[in-house]
C-alpha cells in the first residue's frame, strides 16, 4: 500500500509539473513600464495655486445672490485631480469644476452665494483632490447689509418703538461655518 500511494503521488507530481506554464510569457512589456512610471511618480502629488484664496464680495443687499469663479492652477509634476467640492452651508452653492488638470494647467469652479444673512457673513468652500493634504479650501465673504423696513415693521405694527428689555432674544448658530445666520 505505501508502494501505491508513493507511486501515485511520483505521478501526480510529473503531472503538475508538465502542466505548468511560463508565466513570464503573459507579462506584457507596456504594463511593466506603465507600473514602473508609476511606482516612480508615486511621491510626486499635484500641487494647487490658485488666483485668490478668499473673495469679498463687499456690500450687499440681504437676499440678493451674487457668484464669483476660483480659479486654480495645477503647479505640481503630477496630474491634478478634483473628485468633490463642498461648502459649510447649503446657502453656498460650488458647481462646474474642472475634474482633470494637467500639470502647468489651469481649472475653475463657480461658487454662488444666496447672499442671507446679515453682517459679515464668511462661508468656506472645501475642494477634495489627490494632492498631498488631501483637501484645499478656499472662502468667501460678504458684508449683507439687512432690510432697514423690515426692522420697523414689528415696532410699527405694535403703536410704537420697542425698547431694548421688550425684543425678543436673538438665537445665532454657533456651528462652525454658520456664522452670521440667525435662526429666529
Amino acid at each position: 500500500m505505501k508502494k501505491l500511494m508513493l507511486g501515485a503521488s511520483a505521478l501526480c507530481l510529473v503531472a503538475f509539473m508538465s502542466c505548468k506554464e511560463d508565466a513570464t510569457a503573459k507579462i506584457k512589456s507596456e504594463n511593466v513600464a506603465e507600473a514602473a512610471e508609476r511606482d516612480a511618480n508615486s511621491g510626486n502629488f499635484a500641487a494647487v495655486s490658485f488666483e485668490e484664496t478668499e473673495h469679498d464680495f463687499g456690500t450687499i443687499k440681504n437676499g440678493t445672490p451674487v457668484e464669483t469663479t476660483f480659479k486654480y492652477t495645477n503647479t505640481g509634476s503630477s496630474p491634478l485631480v478634483v473628485s468633490d467640492i463642498k461648502s459649510t452651508c447649503g446657502c453656498t452653492v460650488p458647481s462646474d469644476w474642472t475634474k482633470q488638470v494637467a500639470p502647468g494647467e489651469t481649472g475653475e469652479f463657480k461658487v454662488k452665494f444666496d447672499g442671507k444673512g446679515n453682517g459679515v457673513v464668511t462661508k468656506s468652500i472645501t475642494m477634495t483632490t489627490n494632492t498631498e493634504r488631501g483637501a484645499e479650501t478656499v472662502r468667501i465673504k460678504a458684508m449683507v447689509e439687512g432690510d432697514p423696513s423690515a426692522a420697523m415693521q414689528p415696532a410699527a405694527q405694535q403703536g410704537g418703538a420697542q425698547s431694548i428689555m421688550q425684543q425678543p432674544a436673538r438665537k445665532y448658530s454657533t456651528q462652525p461655518g454658520h456664522e452670521g445666520h440667525n435662526h429666529d
